[in-house]
């Protein structure tokens, strides 16, 4: 039985710019497999983030074939993307996007409890990835409260809470200090391995890189193996 996570087949992202095309993304294909941890580096505006987006049903490729688990992602309509992003993905931005009206516990239980979770086991398991991300004694309180780097772990613990079968993060650790960045990429790393989820992750950062199985380089609009 095939282990494949996501499968990228030719996918290509153009965007009309002063009259010309600009191709960001060209013939790109990438195979990933269960429960790996997979790094995409490259140069800044190379289409990192667009990859990542397109990845994640958040742009529509140009051309080619996206296929994660059941999801034919680039024929999805919205009702079908937003199913896709609910079941089968968790996100992690550069910005942890909490809500400031809710507590930590609040917003990372919100995802399970909207999407038809009942509320004591969206609870209960909120509670335990919020210990799991080592913010036990944060939980009741608000982002404002919080320090940048434990509002990004309570951004990771969020990204789990409904068991996604793919993890994507964008520059995790991009708006941290590098001792919250290296607390960040350890947590992350980690809950990731201990729950069983896939990883793909886009970073600037070497160090990051290396904590993958699997590392690429974006460049000239395609994917090179490190």
């Amino acid at each position: 039985m095939s282990n494949t996570v996501l499968e990228l087949r030719s996918v290509c992202k153009s965007f009309a710019s002063e009259g010309e095309n600009l191709t960001i993304i060209d013939g790109l294909s990438l195979v990933v497999q269960g429960a790996t941890k997979t790094a995409i580096t490259g140069e800044s505006g190379c289409g990192k983030s667009t990859l990542l987006n397109i990845i994640g049903g958040l742009e529509s490729p140009s051309s080619g074939s996206i296929q994660a688990g059941p999801y034919a992602v680039h024929e999805l309509d919205e009702a079908g993307l937003s199913e896709y992003r609910t079941k089968y993905l968790g996100l992690v931005f550069q910005f942890h996007y909490l809500l400031k009206d809710f507590t930590a516990l609040e917003n990372v239980m919100l995802p399970a409890f909207m999407a038809g979770m009942k509320r004591k086991e969206a609870t209960d398991r909120a509670r335990a990835l919020l210990a799991d991300v080592g913010l036990e004694a944060r939980m009741g309180h608000f982002p404002a409260q919080m320090s940048g780097g434990e509002r990004q772990r309570a951004a990771v613990a969020r990204a789990l809470i409904n068991s996604p079968s793919l993890v994507l993060a964008d520059e995790p650790t991009g708006n941290l200090d590098p001792a919250n960045a290296a607390t960040v990429r350890e947590i992350l790393f980690s809950v990731v391995s201990r729950y069983g989820n896939t990883l793909i992750i886009v970073t600037h950062d070497p160090e990051t890189a290396r904590l993958a199985d699997v590392s690429y380089r974006l460049q000239h609009s395609g994917l090179v193996a490190l």
